[in-house]
């Protein structure tokens, strides 16, 4: 049976790595032959120079050329790791470490955090690559090797500090709370989840990035007066330092209740004009007057409670935990199997979460539209921030409803004009008809 189970995961993981690879050469086919021809979507033919996206091509073929490599690269880092002797090696390590602690889960602890420290430092040529040679050559990375490092020191200090206590808990539950242990895990992480979701922003954040109020006393009460027409209630209007490390540029809310606050990139402030940025702000603030923050929370809810009763039914089945190497079954070498094998066994579904994404999408542009009463700004923003990121302005429909959870520029400015011309008319199905 163990062969069974190791040959329906390779399977599963063959064909994520084979439908990815093949969409992601039709997209790289499917953009040079735009280019070849000239053909810039709507909205786009005064909003870029011919050397402007000519660079953009470039970038997106050469992120392209690096998605080969970084696929074929994470995969034999996951086969070498569940079928090198990695799993058994770092148990027997943990196991014997662990006995020199006095907390009972210190074992189970060590073994989780060490085997994400073997994928972070394994994972690491990727990065430094991506940073320093691929955003570098295209003028986008800012990030220098002390703050490269830095990065990285910090992430794994907080990966102890926070998932040391999360792994205690569940591990204790798991153990202490008979075969419904599954229900008392999910509450722990959902209570976990809310958690974080209010001291990220005012204890985690920090920890990486510059946080200022807006400085532009008109803006900021621009800002502050759309979000009170809209109901949102924030504890302050926030500017990051978003060029310390990339070119590339970005908004969002953040936090829950009194923590929750509107964070600008400085780097969007230097891309957009007034009504520009005051459109994508009315667009993220469509997206928690709509809810959408809550509906996402609830469908992760529902993926999480799912996942963990899939987890139940394997926890106690030798025939997995042989199959990738180990003597028998254990909670922790079980949390980090499932953890691994899961993502090829439900890679298809990606498509189907980025449908929902992007009908959000459609809906937050069009809440913006009806909040400034004009559709304009958005437009332009959009353009804006697709050619100061040398996105690509026209993915192969394929690659994109598989890879993005947001739609293509131009499909957005569909929906927009479409809703402009027709307030009646729903922005999403406007979109998509486009």
């Amino acid at each position: 049976m163990e062969m069974v189970i190791a040959c329906l995961f390779l399977g599963f993981l063959s064909a994520e790595l084979i439908v990815e690879s093949l969409l992601n050469e039709a997209n790289m086919r499917h953009l040079e032959r735009q280019w070849r021809q000239g053909r810039l979507p709507d909205g786009f033919a005064a909003g870029i120079s011919p050397e402007t996206h000519e660079k953009s091509v470039r970038y997106a073929l050469a992120r392209g050329r690096f998605a080969r490599w970084s696929g074929l690269y994470g995969t034999g880092l996951t086969l070498l790791v569940l079928f090198g002797g990695v799993l058994p090696w770092v148990d027997g390590l943990a196991r014997g470490l662990g006995a020199f602690l006095p907390v009972p889960e210190a074992a189970g602890i060590l073994f989780c955090l060490a085997v994400g420290g073997v994928f972070t430092v394994m994972s690491l040529p990727l990065r430094v690559y991506s940073t320093f040679v691929l955003e570098e050559r295209f003028g986008f990375n800012k990030t220098d090797a002390r703050t490269f490092v830095m990065d990285r020191l910090k992430g794994t200090v907080l990966a102890v500090v926070i998932g040391s206590p999360f792994l205690y808990g569940v591990l204790w539950l798991m153990k202490a709370t008979g075969a419904w242990w599954w229900v008392y895990v999910f509450g722990f992480v959902l209570a976990f989840q809310g958690l974080m979701l209010v001291i990220y922003p005012t204890l985690i954040a920090p920890l990486f990035n510059r946080f200022s109020p807006v400085a532009d006393d008109s803006l900021r009460d621009a800002i502050a007066e759309l979000a009170q027409r809209v109901g949102l209630r924030t504890s302050g209007i926030y500017t990051m330092d978003g060029s310390k490390r990339s070119g590339h540029s970005n908004a969002y809310f953040t936090g829950l209740g009194k923590a929750k606050r509107i964070v600008l990139f400085d780097t969007l402030l230097r891309q957009l004009d007034r009504p520009q940025l005051l459109s994508v702000l009315a667009h993220e603030m469509g997206h928690y007057k709509m809810r959408h923050v809550l509906k996402g929370l609830a469908l992760s809810a529902v993926f999480t409670l799912a996942g963990l009763w899939v987890l139940s039914l394997l926890l106690d089945y030798p025939p997995l935990f042989r199959a990738f190497g180990l003597d028998g079954p254990a909670h922790h070498t079980a949390l980090v199997i499932f953890s691994q094998i899961s993502g090829p066994f439900t890679f298809w579904l990606s498509p189907f979460m980025n449908q929902i994404s992007r009908r959000h999408e459609y809906e937050a542009d069009g809440f913006a539209v009806r909040l400034l009463e004009d559709g304009k700004p958005l437009e332009e923003a959009l353009v804006a921030l697709t050619v100061n990121n040398l996105s690509n302005p026209t993915p192969h429909p394929w690659y994109s409803a598989y890879h993005d959870s947001h739609p293509a520029t131009a499909e957005r400015i569909r929906a927009i004009r479409a809703a402009v011309a027709g307030p009646g008319r729903d922005a999403a199905t406007a979109g998509a008809a486009g």
